[in-house]
């Protein structure tokens, strides 16, 4: 029996939409809305309660949508709130840190993980202790993590500048310490750097594996959608891409063309979460 309903992913911005493409190549056949909170971003420096609030506020937008599936496509709430959306849901909940950390753990082979991440995200730990809780799970022992904060490459990709000298000068700069500390895994635990893998693969050498947040996240939403029932089974062709931003529609399409390509994001709306009262 299909499920036509679709996947509702949510971020503070546009950086989710580099997972939401993920999602797109992994499951085709299944129809999405993305909701960015724009307006109110970035989550990053906010309170812990008023992370938890914004996330129930767009939970319950997408709800509203009658999604069969809400990912959490945002690092700091994916800290902050997926417990409490995971309890006050309908339907499954899928967020970025995990997927990561668990992949992380299964490519490395010296355990030796690398992370880089927006200042605020390696301010909190939070891929730090998925790291080390998910090798506690799989029995490993002697794992090294080194963490980085590399606050210039959001802005790098939400220029374009993918493939620039000025990206390989700050990549260079950046992931010094980690190719001294001679990792072999590195996790992107920002939604924005995957843009810029190219760059940051050339940089740390051929012998390091990059670990995108963005494709572990879709292989546990496609594993979900069969593990519950609830695919689609469609083939891509009836597929439909809803989009709406907190923010101004002309300004998030501008900026976000080129995390997704091929004429999207398209037709997007604008809505504000914040009309919903949700107790935290």
């Amino acid at each position: 029996m299909s499920d036509n309903r679709p996947i509702g992913v949510f971020d503070s911005g546009i950086g989710g939409l580099t997972v939401l493409r993920e999602i797109i190549n992994a499951v085709p056949g299944e129809s999405t809305i993305y909701f960015g909170d724009n307006s109110r971003a970035p989550y990053g420096t906010k309170s812990r309660s008023t992370i938890i609030r914004y996330s129930l506020q767009n939970m319950r937008f997408l709800e509203n949508k009658d999604v069969k599936m809400i990912v959490v496509a945002c690092n700091t709430a994916s800290a902050y709130a997926y417990e409490e959306l995971k309890s006050r849901a309908k339907v499954p909940v899928v967020e970025v840190v995990t997927p990561g950390a668990d992949e992380a753990c299964r490519a490395t082979k010296n355990g030796k993980i690398g992370i880089i991440a927006t200042k605020g995200t390696i301010s909190t730990g939070v891929y730090k202790a998925a790291v080390e809780k998910r090798a506690e799970e799989l029995g490993m022992k002697d794992i090294e993590i080194f963490q980085q904060a590399c606050p210039l490459f959001v802005s790098l990709a939400e220029e374009g500048w993918w493939d620039t000298e000025i990206t390989r000068l700050t990549a260079e700069e950046y992931l010094k310490p980690l190719k001294e500390a001679g990792i072999d895994t590195l996790v992107m635990a920002c939604t924005h750097y995957p843009l810029l893998s190219k760059v940051i693969g050339e940089v740390m050498g051929e012998s390091v594996v990059l670990v995108n947040t963005g494709v572990a996240t879709a292989k546990v939403v496609k594993s979900l959608l069969e593990s519950e029932g609830i695919s689609s089974g469609n083939n891509g062709a009836d597929s439909l891409r809803e989009f709406y931003t907190s923010d101004e529609p002309g300004l998030f399409e501008q900026v976000a063309a080129p995390f997704l390509g091929e004429g999207l994001p398209s037709g997007t709306r604008h809505f504000t979460t914040d009309r919903y009262e949700v107790d935290v």
